[in-house]
């Protein structure tokens, strides 16, 4: 007979051998980086002349976004001070050392060892030094962050980005090159493929991406047999080409299959076994207790579990919600209801009722998976109670913690323990046999906020998730053994790329079922041995600006990754220190893509807070303002236009005209009519990008995408004396996070101040959108700026507030 897999149970296995919502802190502005942007002084003109921050004495600028980093404020620019003299000035005195926070003994073995890495690098320029700090690991997790900013900023202090690029702080060798997933792929095929021109995986990385773009059908047939994607039917061919309404083609046509079962199955290659680890979690205030593991085998059998109680309360082709952390249950009910034939609906824990109910009844689901309340820092928060008021759907309740539900449940709804104990009297409950579908069945429709209404309902097929897994197999090198942990919500993209990453690659996935921001969190990175580390900027300013993770040890980590928003490069420097540098692979891309189309690379030296190449198969061209590309080999900055053949991306939305939203208006290019994906993204010299914001009025914030007429609508009933509002956001200026900005038009004859509608509009933004989003600015103007038709224009605001955040800057 089968049971209940019992979270609170130990099982305990030695993990000494594994290779491997949140509430984002409001983002500070920093003082400006020479690495960030070319239009900005370099480092040395910083503190060589007026244009350097000063620290107002006394008191603190009214609406001042700075005003409480004075302190912080100081100390970077001591620290850049004392590297004003470029690589040379790594022959400071031991003094200086002493003042970022070093030891007298410290300082004097460290200006030893400095001394002997200038004579090595026989006066090489930056990137040598770099190198060769960084290899021979003088820069350790335990120095003072103080000592790796005085360090950074000294060897590329006379760095310049306008003619170089970026500067770089990783490069991948060729040994480990070799051994990556893509790498042994190159050296196994890249000669037949390129021939002469075939070198090894870095020199020929480039060519390589560009032969995958060329020829997507050859790439697809290689890593089709890297991952646990085992076909029930096997596919006519990889790709199909013939039904001209579709302008990416159909992939994989004729295959039929199990995404869900390829997860759970047991394979040779990629080595997946029955007694190997599928999840290691550990919950929120048990730091010290032994992290919890699961098999691959109780895994299944937990999965199959609820795919049985499924069937018994939930009819055939169902839409079924999921509104709860993502914790392990929250993963084994994702699998579940994909196993069974029905389909998941993503919804993020963090989300409002009115929220909630608008997904609820664009996906037309049938029930819903949450939790009684959602526990974080040893509060307790209603979650259940939303759902309630979300939707009268029938709700399956699991309890945040024990065994029972804490709530009263309404008459139509059942506790997890009543909803397993329905299949109790089945011979084999913990078996259950997988629901095959052709691979264009749709699996789970995710969101993505539009301009107007409801946001868009984005259908995820059978395929998506294996473009996602192909992506992280790809450029996180996420392999079998590797322990892979990224704080998400299955509400977002993330989650469900997770969850694939890890089970069709053999990996292990780690979940922390609690906050992501506190110590709790970095504890169980390092007791679970993680090897691949995903983050957001936000959590990583958190990190680094609370110190909460001093002292713990990360240097199991392989790799970072980061999406979601803007990374900021001191934020970055902090977080590769944590692992004697390891690379931060930057990933952007979108939902109705189920991948990322820029991304770092492990084959690619890489720069903090940039995006390297395109990923694998991914083609595009940057758009200047008349819709004209420009030449490849150009620095510039435009409108992104992809290549409409793109495995994993949707061919059509459940609540909008998917031909208007991404291929109207669209030029043609070689032929074919590029897709619309709406970022902005500057091309450096050196081929290496930054995503410089959108083209519509989307905005990004906390990792979150919102449209501005959404916050606009609740603003403007957030107080009596407000005419009109505009909502844009922007990114501070060395980077990080976007901001949410509000100007206001008051009725005539009303008189607010700024500060008290700020309050007003976090607090209605919050309620009726998204308890995330916090409003960091408000100025209030006699009128807006629009066009002749009456067009607010939304780019002279946010030319007019970046001007402002300039000026205050720099007072």
């Amino acid at each position: 007979m089968g049971s209940e897999f019992d979270l609170n149970k130990r099982h305990c296995y030695d993990l000494s051998m594994s290779r491997r919502t949140r509430k984002p802190s409001q983002p500070r502005p920093e003082r400006e980086n020479p690495s960030t942007a070319t239009s900005r002084p370099s480092l040395k003109q910083l503190m060589d002349s007026e244009g350097g921050a000063k620290v107002i004495q006394g008191k603190k600028c009214r609406n001042s976004l700075r005003s409480h980093f004075e302190e912080e404020e100081k100390q970077l620019r001591m620290v850049m001070e004392q590297g004003r003299e470029g690589v040379e000035g790594l022959k400071m005195s031991g003094m200086e050392l002493v003042k970022v926070g070093l030891i007298v003994e410290e300082a004097k073995d460290f200006e030893r060892i400095l001394k002997d890495v200038i004579v090595r690098t026989g006066g090489g320029g930056p990137k040598e030094v770099w190198l060769e700090l960084t290899a021979r690991r003088v820069l350790r997790p335990t120095h003072p962050h103080g000592l790796h900013q005085l360090i950074y900023y000294s060897v590329y202090s006379d760095w310049d980005v306008s003619t170089k690029g970026p500067p770089l702080y990783w490069f991948p060798s060729l040994y480990q090159s070799q051994h990556t997933n893509l790498g042994r792929l190159m050296e196994t095929h890249g000669k037949k493929l390129l021939g002469s021109s075939y070198r090894d995986p870095i020199s020929s990385f480039s060519l390589f991406q560009k032969f995958s773009v060329e020829h997507p059908e050859v790439y697809w047939s290689f890593v089709l047999k890297e991952l646990a994607v085992v076909f029930h039917e096997f596919p006519r061919c990889i790709l199909d080409t013939t039904d001209k309404s579709k302008h990416g083609g159909t992939w994989f046509p004729g295959s039929v299959l199990n995404i869900a079962e390829c997860c759970l199955l047991p394979l040779s290659y990629p080595r997946k076994q029955d007694n190997g680890l599928a999840i290691v979690w550990r919950d929120e205030g048990c730091d010290d207790a032994p992290v919890n593991c699961m098999t691959l085998k109780e895994f299944r059998e937990q999965v199959m579990l609820v795919a049985n109680a499924l069937d018994a309360t939930f009819s055939k082709g169902d839409a079924i919600a999921i509104d709860m952390p993502m914790t392990v249950s929250a993963v084994i009910i994702y699998l579940a209801i994909v196993l069974a034939g029905f389909v998941v609906v993503s919804i993020a824990d963090s989300f409002a009722a009115k929220e909630i109910a608008a997904r609820l009844r664009v996906s037309k689901a049938k029930g819903i998976f949450t939790q009684d309340f959602i526990v974080r820092g040893g509060q307790k928060y209603p979650l259940y109670s939303r759902v309630v008021e979300a939707a009268p759907y029938k709700a399956i309740v699991l309890p945040a913690n024990g065994k029972d539900v804490a709530i009263q449940l309404r008459e139509q709804d059942l506790s997890w323990k009543d909803f397993l104990s329905s299949v109790s009297h089945l011979p084999s409950p913990n078996y259950y046999s997988p629901v095959y579908q052709p691979i264009e069945s749709m699996t789970n429709i995710l969101f993505s906020s539009g301009t107007t209404g409801d946001p868009k309902a984005i259908p995820w097929t059978q395929v998506s998730p294996i473009r996602s897994t192909a992506d992280g197999w790809a450029q996180l090198d996420v392999q079998v053994g590797d322990v892979y942990c990224w704080p998400t919500n299955l509400g977002w993209v993330m989650g469900p790329s997770l969850i694939y990453s890890c089970f069709l690659t053999g990996a292990t996935l780690a979940l922390y079922h609690g906050s992501p921001l506190g110590r709790g969190f970095g504890k169980f990175i390092q007791d679970a041995g993680v090897t691949i580390l995903g983050t957001v900027p936000s959590l990583v300013k958190n990190w680094k600006n609370t110190k909460c993770m001093d002292g713990l040890d990360w240097t199991k980590i392989k790799s970072f990754a980061s999406t979601g928003e803007a990374s900021n490069v001191d934020d970055d420097l902090w977080l590769s220190s944590r692992a004697y540098y390891k690379p931060i692979i930057e990933c952007c891309g979108g939902t109705e893509l189920g991948s990322c189309y820029i991304q770092g690379s492990m084959l690619q030296p890489q720069a903090f807070g940039a995006f390297s190449t395109a990923s694998m198969t991914t083609g595009f061209v940057i758009l200047d303002e008349n819709g004209v590309p420009y030449p490849d080999d150009q620095a510039c900055v435009g409108e992104v236009g992809l290549f409409p053949i793109y495995m994993g991306a949707t061919d059509g939305l459940l609540n909008a005209d998917h031909e208007e939203v991404y291929f109207k208006g669209m030029p043609m290019y070689r032929g074919m009519r590029l897709r619309r994906h709406g970022d902005i993204i500057k091309r450096s010299i050196g081929g290496y990008f930054v995503v410089q914001g959108r083209a519509d009025d989307t905005m990004n914030l906390g990792g979150i995408k919102t449209s501005s007429i959404e916050i606009e609508r609740v603003c403007d009933q957030a107080d009596e004396s407000i005419l009109e509002t505009a909502a844009i956001s922007t990114a501070p200026l060395n980077g990080g996070p976007e901001l949410l900005v509000i100007f206001v038009v008051l009725k005539k004859g009303f008189n607010s101040e700024p500060n008290e509608l700020k309050i007003k509009f976090s607090k209605a933004i919050q309620r009726n959108l998204n308890p995330l989003f916090k409003v960091a600015f408000v100025k209030i103007v006699p009128e807006f700026p629009r066009t002749a038709s009456n067009k607010l224009l939304r780019r002279v605001l946010r030319d007019q507030i970046k001007h402002e955040f300039s000026v205050r800057s720099r007072i």
